[in-house]
C-alpha cells in the first residue's frame, strides 16, 4: 500500500505542538522536565513525578503522532470499573502502527525499553515502514518509553543518530507502568493492537478503512508485573473496537473470527500469569493472544457485520483486584 507522504500527514509536525503544550503545562499535570546533558529533553511522567490521567491522556496523542483523538469516559460495561479510554484516529494506519506501536527497541547494558511515537517514523528501524510505504521528516521529534529508568547517554545518542537529529532537538517521555500516566497511555493501545493483528494475520491493508476501540482503566499496581497484567488485561479481556473494512463478506467474517484474544490457544487466564509462566519471555507467548477481547467487523461493500469475542468479566475482576 502507498500513503500519501506529505505536510498533512508528518505526524512530527503535528505531535511538535503536542509536545510543546506538554512541557508548557509540565507542573499543572504533575510532570517533572529536566534537561540531559546531551541536550535532550526528558520529561518524568511516573518516575519521580506523579503524572496522571491527562498527562496519560495527552501522552497517548502524543504516540498517535497528533492523528489520534484519546477521551476518558464512563462506561458501565464493567461493573466495578466504569473508567474507559476511547481512541479513534485520522489515518489509523500511520497513527497506530506508524507512530503508537511500541516496535523500536532501545537497550544499553541494563537498561531496556521499547520506543513509540513518531521518531520511528523517522528513524525507519522496523519493517512495518516497508508494508506501510511512509517516512517522515523533521526537524524535531519525540520518543516515548514505558520505563521506570533514564535513558543512557548511549540510548540518546542512537535515537540522535538514527534520526538524523541533534540531541537538543529530542524530547524523550518516560511512561512507566505503574504510573496512572502509563496506565492510560498504554490502555490506550486498544485500536492499535487490533491493527497489528490485523497486519498479523495478513489481512489486505488496503482494505482497512476505519475504526474505534475502548477498554476499561485499571487501578496501577506498584508491582510490575501485577501492573503490567492488568493494562495487557484490560485489552486482552475487556477491550473492544470496530473495524471498518471494505471487502467480501467471507473475508469480513474471517477477520472477525480470527481477531479476539480468545482465538488464541493461550488465552484463558490473567496475563500476569501467563507471562510468569514462560519466564517473562514476551516472545514464547502466542502473539495472537495480544487482541481486543470483543470486535465488530463492518464491511462498506455489503453493509453486513461480524461479530466475535467476548468480554471475560471474571477473569477482569481478578486482574485488577488481585
Amino acid at each position: 500500500m502507498k500513503i500519501k507522504d506529505d505536510l498533512d500527514l508528518s505526524i512530527n509536525q503535528r505531535t511538535h505542538g503536542l509536545v510543546k503544550a506538554l512541557l508548557s503545562n509540565a507542573t499543572a499535570l504533575s510532570l517533572q522536565v529536566t534537561e540531559h546533558d546531551s541536550g535532550a529533553m526528558i520529561v518524568d511522567a511516573g518516575i519521580q513525578a506523579v503524572g496522571g490521567l491527562e498527562a496519560g491522556r495527552l501522552i497517548a496523542e502524543i504516540c498517535m503522532g497528533g492523528l489520534g483523538a484519546v477521551s476518558l469516559q464512563s462506561d458501565q460495561t464493567f461493573k466495578n470499573w466504569p473508567f474507559s479510554v476511547k481512541v479513534h484516529a485520522k489515518s489509523p494506519l500511520i497513527a497506530c502502527l506508524g507512530s503508537q506501536y511500541a516496535g523500536w527497541a532501545l537497550s544499553h547494558e541494563k537498561f531496556f525499553s521499547l520506543g513509540s511515537g513518531p521518531a520511528r517514523a523517522i528513524a525507519q528501524r522496523e519493517a512495518i515502514f516497508k508494508t506501510l510505504a511512509y517516512q517522515d521528516n523533521s526537524a524535531h521529534t519525540s520518543l516515548v518509553l514505558e520505563t521506570d529508568q533514564l535513558p543512557p547517554a548511549a540510548v540518546i545518542e542512537k535515537v540522535a543518530q538514527d534520526t538524523g537529529i541533534r540531541p537538543s532537538h529530542l524530547t524523550f517521555i518516560l511512561t512507566p507502568t505503574r504510573s496512572l500516566a502509563g496506565t492510560v497511555q498504554i490502555t490506550a493501545r486498544v485500536l492499535e493492537v487490533a491493527l497489528h493483528k490485523l497486519h498479523a494475520v495478513n489481512f489486505p491493508l488496503a482494505q482497512f478503512v476505519d475504526g474505534y476501540g475502548v477498554a476499561p482503566i485499571p487501578p496501577p499496581s506498584p508491582d510490575f508485573l501485577t501492573g503490567m497484567g492488568r493494562t495487557n488485561d484490560a485489552i486482552l479481556l475487556g477491550g473492544f473496537v470496530q473495524l471498518f473494512v471494505n471487502c467480501e463478506d467471507e473475508a469480513a467474517a474471517g477477520l472477525a473470527k480470527v481477531m479476539p484474544s480468545s482465538a488464541s490457544k493461550d488465552y484463558g487466564r490473567p496475563f500476569a500469569e501467563i507471562f510468569k509462566a514462560v519466564n517473562m519471555d514476551f516472545y514464547q507467548i502466542d502473539p495472537l493472544l495480544f487482541s481486543p477481547a470483543k470486535v465488530t467487523v463492518s464491511n462498506l461493500r455489503t453493509g453486513n457485520s461480524f461479530f466475535a469475542g467476548a468480554y471475560n468479566e471474571v477473569l477482569l475482576e481478578q486482574s485488577f483486584s488481585q
